[in-house]
């Protein structure tokens, strides 16, 4: 895999980096999304209709996903966790891990952060679970992406040949942010999905594009080429 972009719950990686995964994909790039949970404490929806939407959303995207069923609101520093995360980065071997920035009004978003920059270590480890049946890898990179809030980036994204299927994508959770006469007023469904779009807009203008996402880095940026264009 090119890129493994891990979320805490299905429509995390979808409102953070939907539009470079999208961009990315359509390269030709190998991308996989990884749901921590199942998301069985959201407000509106099933698990199972979020599994059919996360799933479309996917499809949208043009690539694949997974789920590891860790409990929601329930992601700790377990051993079990970590080990659940590293087996996948090991699995799928990725050059570029993406998570949740760590400063988030909902706890399982830096919880997810937390858990993956333990997992990316680890599974870099040649004796860690020494048991296992795929070997240790390390990838190249971890960055974070954005779900709510606003933050200043380290780098973004060019978006704009991708923001129409970001937001397709996002539009796939009915469940979540579209308004019913029988599900719960929660902030997804109020100008939620305006606000993603006004932020990478707002990103877009900052870097003299139409749309862009956001992202930080764990460390440095190496430029490979020539600040002079020459």
């Amino acid at each position: 895999m090119d890129i493994v972009a891990f979320g805490a719950h299905a429509d995390d990686v979808e409102i953070g980096m939907g539009g470079t995964i999208a961009k990315y994909a359509a390269l030709g790039k190998k991308i996989l999304i990884c749901d921590l949970t199942k998301a069985e404490l959201s407000s509106n929806g099933t698990v199972e209709t979020r599994m059919k939407e996360a799933e479309k959303a996917a499809s949208i995207l043009g690539v694949k996903r997974i789920s590891l069923d860790l409990p929601d609101r329930g992601l700790y520093m377990t051993e079990e966790a970590v080990g659940k995360i590293a087996t996948v980065i090991r699995q799928y071997k990725p050059k570029l891990l993406f998570a949740p920035y760590y400063e988030d009004r909902h706890p399982d978003h830096g919880n997810c952060a937390r858990l993956l920059e333990e997992a990316a270590f680890s599974a870099g480890i040649r004796k860690y679970m020494e048991h296992s049946e795929v070997e240790a890898h390390k990838a190249e990179n971890l960055y974070l992406y954005m779900i709510n809030g606003f933050h200043k980036p380290d780098f973004v994204v060019d978006i704009s040949d991708a923001i129409g299927q970001k937001l397709d994508s996002l539009r796939a959770y009915e469940s979540q942010f579209k308004k019913s006469e029988t599900g719960a007023m929660t902030p997804l469904v109020n100008g939620y999905l305006e606000s993603v779009e006004a932020r990478e807009r707002l990103f877009g203008q900052g870097a003299g594009v139409a749309y862009a996402e956001g992202f930080i880095s764990k460390k440095p940026l190496l430029l490979s080429y020539d600040l002079l264009g020459e």
